[in-house]
C-alpha cells in the first residue's frame, strides 16, 4: 500500500473513548503498523512537565501551590480543583487548549506515516474535530470497566473517577459521533483488541488510497 500523496491532505483518523477505554494501547497498535501518532495528552504533558511552555501561565493563574517542587504541574490537586470549581476548568482549559491545538498543528505539520491518528479524549465534546478528521473512532467499554482499569492504573478514587466520567461526554453520545468504534470491554483479550484494530487499519489504507 502506498503512502500519502503529495500535495494531498494525510487521511486522518480521530480516536477517543473516554478514561479508561483503551484508547492507547489502540494507539500503539496502530504506531506499530506505520500510522503517525499525534496524542493530544501526551502534548498536554510535555506542556506542563517541568520547563513546558505552560508551566509560567500555569503558575501566573493559579499559584505556586499548583507547581511541584520540580516545576511541573501537580496534576492530582489540579484535577481536584477543575472537578470541584466549574470557572477554574474554563479557565485552565482557556489557557491550555490553544497550547495544544498549536502543538498538534506542528506535529501533523511534520508527520509522516500510512496515515495520522489523533488521540483526543474529549474528540466529541470539543466539538471541533469532525471537519479536521475522514474518520471518527470510538474506543468502547462499559462504565465498571472504566473505573476497575483506572483504580488498577492509577488509584483514583472511585467517586472521582465517577466525576470524571460524568464529566465526559456520554457512552452514547461519543457511538453516536463514531463512524467506527473497537469494542475492549472487560472480556476483551489482548489478542482481539490488536485483532479488532487491526481489521480497521485494513480499512482505513483502503479508505486513503481510494480518496
Amino acid at each position: 500500500m502506498g503512502g500519502n500523496v503529495k500535495g494531498r491532505r494525510p487521511f486522518r483518523v480521530g480516536l477517543t473513548g473516554g478514561i479508561g477505554s483503551g484508547k492507547s494501547r489502540v494507539a500503539d497498535i496502530l504506531a506499530a503498523q506505520g500510522a503517525a501518532v499525534i496524542d493530544t495528552d501526551a502534548i498536554a504533558h510535555a506542556l506542563t512537565a517541568p520547563g513546558g511552555a505552560a508551566i509560567g501561565p500555569l503558575r501566573a493563574a493559579f499559584g505556586n501551590a499548583m507547581i511541584t517542587a520540580d516545576g511541573a504541574l501537580d496534576r492530582a490537586r489540579m484535577r481536584q480543583l477543575v472537578f470541584t470549581d466549574p470557572k477554574a476548568k474554563t479557565q485552565l482549559e482557556t489557557l491550555l487548549h490553544p497550547m495544544i491545538g498549536q502543538s498538534v498543528e506542528l506535529e501533523a505539520g511534520r508527520a509522516g506515516g500510512a496515515y495520522q491518528v489523533f488521540v483526543v479524549p474529549l474528540l466529541v465534546e470539543s466539538g471541533r474535530w469532525r471537519d479536521r478528521v475522514d474518520r471518527i473512532c470510538v474506543v468502547d467499554c462499559d462504565e465498571a470497566t472504566q473505573i476497575a482499569r483506572v483504580q488498577q492504573r492509577s488509584g483514583l478514587d472511585v467517586g472521582l473517577i465517577r466525576r470524571i466520567i460524568a464529566a465526559q461526554a456520554t457512552r452514547e453520545a461519543r457511538l453516536a459521533a463514531a463512524d467506527d468504534v473497537i469494542l475492549n470491554d472487560g472480556g476483551t483479550t489482548p489478542e482481539a483488541l490488536a485483532e479488532r484494530t487491526l481489521r480497521l487499519h485494513a480499512e482505513w489504507l483502503d479508505r486513503r488510497d481510494a480518496g
